[in-house]
């Protein structure tokens, strides 16, 4: 059955035209006369019998149905891109190994081994994505997922790395002589929290047997990256796994508020499609990471 598909060049002509709101535009960026793009732009809205944009005597505006199929035809288009500039790049040699990641582990704790691994596979090249949440591998290009969570998902096969520990850390400037702070004590301290973890710091506090009035009040950030820089800059005291700011404990910048560690119930997971279990690259990437954590989990003693 015959692809219901657009040419590529309307297609390309569409995209550049919606980006810069002009026919004319569009012609300079790809070389063509302003009448040739007219005549793909005509041609597509023949083809799909609506139209992509509004004509006036002031130029062109897109139309609500040319806005939205303009969004998914670049990313379409920016995907065609990688794929032909990696194949150029590579030609008939070496892997590509997609990997999704929750974004401050891939920055904190997995970027800075990866030269390693790169290293002892140079014909493996791979790619990080940055993935906060869970999501269906069907429909997407990602060979695998590091996660933070409790078990793996529904169809995949994973492979366990390490257990999360929170810990209370601050400025050094905010808390100069840290001694055993009583709930009153937390209640003139501003409490940065994790905006997709609400009761974080009130299952902290549970934990050390204590009530603190106020505990889910303070400013919200989405990653624990802009938690700690918030941290580090004194507006307040943040709820983090050590895991993501050894080097900040490490320089000083940051110091635990107090010596009491929360086992987390989040791990992290390697996690892939069972359809991905023979993958050679994957395969190679999923014994060195394993190895990686197990040597993490037994310098610190997290398991």
């Amino acid at each position: 059955m015959r692809r219901k598909i657009p040419s590529t060049a309307a297609l390309s002509a569409f995209e550049t035209a919606a980006r810069h709101q002009s026919f004319t535009k569009a012609a300079d960026e790809l070389a063509v006369t302003q009448s040739a793009i007219c005549r793909q732009i005509a041609s597509l809205e023949d083809f799909l019998g609506l139209k992509l944009f509004r004509r006036d005597r002031r130029g062109v505006a897109l139309t609500e149905a040319g806005l939205t199929y303009s969004r998914r035809v670049a990313a379409r288009l920016d995907e065609v891109e990688r794929d032909t500039l990696e194949l150029m790049a590579k030609g008939d040699q070496g892997a590509t190994l997609e990997l999704a990641v929750v974004p401050t582990f891939a920055t904190k704790w997995l970027l800075p081994r990866l030269p390693q691994f790169i290293n002892e596979h140079p014909g493996i090249t791979v790619n990080l994505t940055s993935r906060a949440r869970p999501f269906l591998f069907d429909g997407t290009g990602f060979d695998a997922a590091i996660h933070a969570g409790t078990a793996t998902w529904p169809g995949t096969e994973g492979q366990f790395l390490m257990r999360e520990t929170l810990i209370a850390a601050c400025s050094p400037h905010l808390i100069t002589r840290r001694t055993r702070l009583t709930a009153a004590d937390w209640q003139r301290y501003t409490l940065l929290q994790q905006s997709t973890r609400p009761y974080a710091w009130r299952e902290w506090f549970a934990s050390r047997g204590m009530q603190v009035d106020g505990d889910m009040s303070g400013p919200r950030f989405e990653l624990f990256s802009m938690l700690a820089e918030a941290a580090v800059h004194g507006m307040g005291i943040a709820l983090i796994p050590r895991l993501l700011i050894e080097d900040e404990l490490r320089r000083g910048v940051l110091v635990q508020a107090t010596k009491h560690e929360q086992p987390s119930e989040r791990s992290y997971y390697l996690t892939f499609p069972e359809s991905k279990s023979d993958n050679a690259a994957l395969s190679a990437f999923r014994g060195w990471v394993e190895g990686q954590a197990r040597q993490y989990r037994e310098a610190t003693g997290l398991g």
